[in-house]
């Protein structure tokens, strides 16, 4: 097996960690927080790096894993998750064109929040982060087959929510 090293394999992988803990919890601090938990946690296990097959995947497991107990540890504190904060654009100096696409971008970032956890990851994973369905079944531990009815059925939910809006 390959060795592994932190710095050439591990460090670039942090945006696409902070990419998957941002969608998770929608929050950039907490995102960022994770993010570090991640890295801090995979650099306490480096005796066993040898034994891990796919670092990247390793990695984004615990950066799941984190942000999934961070929604869990908030949600018993009883602070909605929904409360995300957009930017309004000003409507005096942006075209309506723009206005509307940004309108479209909100309804579908709020739709894929409303998404079962494992639908949302799965369509962060595959389509913002462009994993393949096995390593999006690797990272969550599923069959190839859950992965592929799971994102089905998230596109749908999209789809439909979307045009019902």
């Amino acid at each position: 097996m390959k060795e592994v090293s932190f710095k050439n394999d591990v460090l670039p992988l942090k945006d696409k960690l902070f990419r998957l803990a941002l969608r998770i919890t929608s929050n950039r601090e907490e995102a960022e927080d994770i993010v570090q938990d991640t890295l801090i946690k995979l650099w306490n296990q480096r005796d066993e790096w040898s034994a891990i097959q796919n670092i990247e995947t390793y990695i984004m497991t615990i950066c799941r894993n984190l942000a999934l107990d961070a929604i869990d540890k908030k949600e018993r504190q009883n602070i909605s998750l929904n409360e995300m904060v957009h930017d309004q654009p000003d409507n005096s100096q942006i075209q309506d064109e723009t206005l509307i696409r940004q309108q479209q971008m909100n309804s579908i970032q709020a739709i894929i929040q409303q998404l079962p956890e494992k639908q949302r990851t799965i369509i962060l994973l595959r389509d913002i982060e462009e994993k393949t369905y096995q390593e999006i079944a690797n990272i969550m531990g599923l069959s190839l087959s859950d992965v592929k009815v799971n994102l089905f059925r998230a596109r749908q939910t999209l789809k439909n929510k979307f045009n019902k809006s």
